[in-house]
């Protein structure tokens, strides 16, 4: 299911490390004791942006920092498809009765391949990291009519065993965070791996981009989709696009 987006993730990595290797190559290393980032994600678990990362590091020697990690993100099920409403054009996702909120800690350690001067060139890492992770198992309400009226509706969660909740009865979805105090936690763990390529050009800024794998497992299946197969395990490859400070 995964292999695909895997194997484009790596190929990329292998070109993007290429090019970038070269202009890493600098005479003069850039010196710096800790950061801070926050970063926009987007992976192949997500929508169009899957959550907001954010991560304190602080330097253990001249090669390895050691990093505490934060991830926000919407977990989604593979087989969610938005279908627009035969009635009211309205998008939702058919079959879906739960969103997943994804909070991931982390503890894990960056390893510096390649520094930069001050002022040009690429600082190339490794990271890795793994922690905990805490899922929000929050329900999915859809609007539908009710007695066939276009003018009287309900929003509820979706049901698949509810014969109301057909595909021609629904008008949409429900408000934003609606059900949000019916949800459920369920706890796990997760792991990841990847390459972060730090770009700025100011000594106290941090800005770049990191892309990798990251694999978020729980402890009992989350049924996001009653009628299809759900799953205690969630492999995506990802990329943040990230901003910060360093001292």
């Amino acid at each position: 299911m995964y292999s695909k987006a895997i194997q484009r993730l790596f190929l990329t990595l292998i070109g993007v490390g290429v090019s970038l290797i070269s202009l890493a190559q600098t005479q003069d290393s850039y010196e710096y004791n800790s950061e801070f980032t926050w970063g926009i994600n987007k992976n192949s678990s997500g929508g169009l942006i899957g959550g907001f990362t954010f991560k304190k590091a602080r330097k253990l020697s001249d090669r390895v920092l050691e990093t505490f990690g934060l991830e926000i993100m919407n977990v989604k099920h593979p087989q969610e498809v938005r279908k627009p409403s035969r009635s009211t054009g309205n998008f939702f996702i058919y079959g879906k009765s739960n969103y997943l909120y994804a909070f991931r800690f982390q503890y894990g350690r960056d390893w510096i391949l390649f520094t930069k001067a001050p002022q040009q060139g690429v600082e190339i890492k490794a990271v890795t990291a793994i922690g905990p992770s805490i899922g929000i198992v929050a329900p999915y309400y859809i609007e539908r009519s009710v007695d066939n009226s276009f003018f009287v509706t309900v929003k509820e969660q979706y049901d698949p065993n509810n014969p109301q909740h057909n595909f021609n009865n629904i008008l949409g979805t429900g408000n934003l965070f609606q059900g949000i105090g019916e949800s459920s936690i369920q706890l796990g763990v997760n792991a990841k791996f990847g390459l972060n390529f730090e770009m700025g050009t100011v000594k106290s800024s941090v800005t770049g981009f990191e892309v990798g794998f990251l694999v978020d497992s729980y402890f009992k299946k989350v049924v996001l989709m009653p009628t299809t197969t759900n799953y205690a395990i969630f492999p995506t490859v990802y990329f943040t696009l990230f901003y910060g400070s360093r001292r």
